[in-house]
């Protein structure tokens, strides 16, 4: 409930014009992730979202950023509409509701087809912002719906990039998977996990990536 209420305020803002990137954190929340990993993904992406590097980056970008979770085919919950992030306070008010964020759903597929297609459709939504991202999380190979090349090429199509934080459960080469299947745009990259422990330091890792670095030299 806390995650629709703040999803139906953040839709409603007008969003202001000097944006540098729309961020769409997409959560993988399929079958094979149980509750614990689903807690440890959601405080890691919590407290990711509190670090001092990437606060200050995403405030000095005027970033939006929206949060989606995602399984099989035809469920995809925006949980956190796009949401201006400007000052401290509206980064920290950000945090919590991905923190206290109920889960969707827990036992079906994993689309990712599906995942990205919803995604670019969120992205016709978005602000205006000079860079569009989608950062999806994973930690198996997509078995059901769409195949995940309908929507990369749909989001290559409309400039969006997308990068991808794999997480590695066993001897499948998901990472690979993901480099050749899922993500797309310029300088787009992939962040591996080991283990849903990993998975905290990771996100905060590749936050720092997408936003922070791109300020480094800038004044």
């Amino acid at each position: 409930m806390i995650g629709r209420i703040f999803a139906f305020w953040a839709l409603g803002a007008a969003p202001s014009a000097a944006c540098d990137i729309a961020l769409l954190l997409a959560v993988d929340v399929s079958g094979s992730v149980d509750a614990g990993e689903y807690r440890v993904q959601m405080d890691g992406l919590a407290a990711g979202l509190r670090d001092g590097i990437v606060v200050e980056a995403l405030i000095k970008a005027e970033a939006a950023v929206a949060l989606m979770q995602w399984t099989g085919t035809r469920r995809q919950q925006v949980s956190v509409g796009w949401t201006r992030v400007r000052t401290a306070d509206e980064a920290e008010a950000l945090a919590q509701a991905v923190e206290a964020m109920p889960r969707a759903w827990s036992k079906y597929s994993t689309a990712i087809g599906d995942a990205l297609w919803r995604g670019a459709d969120l992205m016709d939504q978005a602000p205006t912002c000079r860079r569009k991202v989608i950062d999806v999380s994973g930690d198996g190979v997509s078995n059901e719906g769409i195949e995940p090349a309908q929507g990369r090429a749909r989001l290559a199509g409309m400039a969006v990039t997308v990068n991808a934080l794999v997480i590695e459960t066993d001897d499948t080469d998901l990472t690979g998977y993901f480099w050749e299947n899922v993500i797309t745009g310029s300088g787009a990259f992939v962040v591996t996990a080991n283990g849903f422990d990993d998975y905290p330091a990771r996100i905060r890792q590749k936050l720092i990536r997408e936003v922070a670095e791109q300020f480094a030299g800038k004044p």
